[in-house]
């Protein structure tokens, strides 16, 4: 497809954000300051420049190479991180906007940002030493190294305790052997945190992994996924690699904790990116009920067209609050972290949050598709795009179904949970 055709296309049929909207609705409770909003400004200006650029990369199933450039340009590769590394140290409910400002543009962009800043890069800030810290966490906020989080492999994807991935301390340093699938950033990452298990007692430690160490190889990149094209998402495979022992991340034995934390702030920002879905749908869906004529009239004058667009609406109002309440909860936990009990209300808004969110973006976007008719049912349309990546949504970083697990044995008690 020619370019010029391709702007043409968007321009049509994409509007000007609602993200205004969230911030506005916030600063009148008094929740954001003055900077704050300024630096949504700039993820602002950043996504309206990401627009023509993941429409591309998405028409041509590829991984869009432009994002992390266009996200550095605006010094938005460290929302969370502490400024001393050359972050913006923001709090989580300014994640959680920026988030869902991204989400307007795709899941792709999303994506990246989450695994890299949320999984990675604040991960390392919240288990790892000093040394590794300022080592790792400047180049991850400038955008010169790009961080992934390597946890899932071909058999243990819901259950990580049941990982094949080995590690032997031998000669002062650690060797691992195993793969990793799925992995978001997965080819494209400087840095991985990396989770194997002890091949003496079983039990799963952390590791931040330089990709470019001997033994560490891209095995394929998943290119025949459904959707999310603009995401890089690769099979990695670690054979006989040596790492120092500087290399722990957080204690040995432990790394289940370290995992469980990282897709805490993860689940938020999914959730979030879910939000922007909704917002984009119904933006969309609303000014093509506003010139598309069918049956002699505006489509928009028909009333089960009133209806999607009603429930598209519905779900972006009952998704947008669980998200938000997550978010402003874990702002709560970063002030007294070893509060046990509110870790536990955070995890289980954080896993309500992402179970409403996902499964409200992906029936969002169908609708926009019916909405739209046949040309919803491409991926030229922005409405076909999110159908494609919003199903992700309801997998990755925890399935619907380890949601509603993790919910119900929260209301339960301990001794009721169906998995361990």
């Amino acid at each position: 497809m020619k370019k010029r055709d391709f702007e043409g296309i968007l321009k049509i049929h994409h509007l000007d954000p609602t993200f205004q909207s969230s911030v506005d609705q916030l600063s009148k409770l008094g929740t954001l300051k003055k900077s704050e909003i300024e630096l949504l400004e700039r993820v602002d200006e950043a996504s309206n420049e990401l627009i023509t650029s993941e429409y591309e990369a998405y028409i041509e199933r590829r991984y869009n190479e432009s994002g992390p450039a266009i996200l550095s340009k605006f010094d938005l590769m460290g929302i969370p991180i502490d400024k001393k590394y050359g972050g913006h140290a923001a709090r989580p409910i300014v994640h959680a906007l920026a988030m869902e400002r991204f989400g307007q543009v795709g899941m792709g962009i999303v994506t990246l940002v989450d695994v890299h800043e949320f999984l990675g890069s604040l991960t390392i800030q919240q288990w790892g030493n000093e040394d590794q810290k300022s080592r790792i966490l400047p180049e991850a906020a400038k955008g010169t190294s790009i961080l992934a989080y390597a946890l899932t492999e071909p058999d243990a994807g819901s259950d990580p305790a049941s990982m094949a991935s080995t590690f032997v301390l031998k000669d002062g340093k650690f060797v691992l052997n195993g793969s990793k699938y799925l992995i978001s950033n997965g080819s494209i990452a400087r840095y991985l945190v990396v989770f194997a298990k002890s091949a003496v007692d079983g039990l799963v430690s952390a590791f931040i992994v330089d990709s470019k160490t001997d033994g560490f190889e891209i095995g394929m990149h998943l290119s025949e996924k459904l959707g999310l094209f603009t995401s890089d998402t690769a099979l990695l495979e670690f054979h006989d690699m040596e790492i120092s022992r500087d290399s722990l991340l957080g204690i040995q034995g432990k790394g289940l904790s370290v995992a469980y934390s990282a897709l805490l702030n993860g689940r938020i920002g999914i959730g979030s990116g879910c939000i922007g879905v909704m917002e984009d749908c119904l933006n969309n869906c609303a000014e093509r009920a506003k010139y598309r004529t069918q049956h002699g009239k505006l489509i928009g004058k028909h009333q089960l067209i009133q209806k999607h667009l009603a429930q598209i609406a519905t779900n972006l109002e009952s998704s947008r609050w669980p998200v938000y309440m997550a978010a402003l909860m874990k702002e709560d936990l970063e002030k007294d972290p070893n509060n046990k009990e509110l870790l536990r209300a955070v995890d289980r808004q954080s896993a309500t949050a992402k179970l409403v969110a996902s499964r409200n973006a992906f029936d969002s976007a169908d609708r926009a598709v019916q909405l739209f008719g046949g040309f919803g049912y491409s991926i030229l349309s922005p409405v076909g795009k999110h159908l494609l990546d919003s199903r992700v949504a309801r997998i990755y970083e925890g399935t619907d179904e380890i949601m509603e697990l993790k919910i119900a044995s929260s209301i339960l008690g301990k001794e009721f949970e169906s998995y361990k």
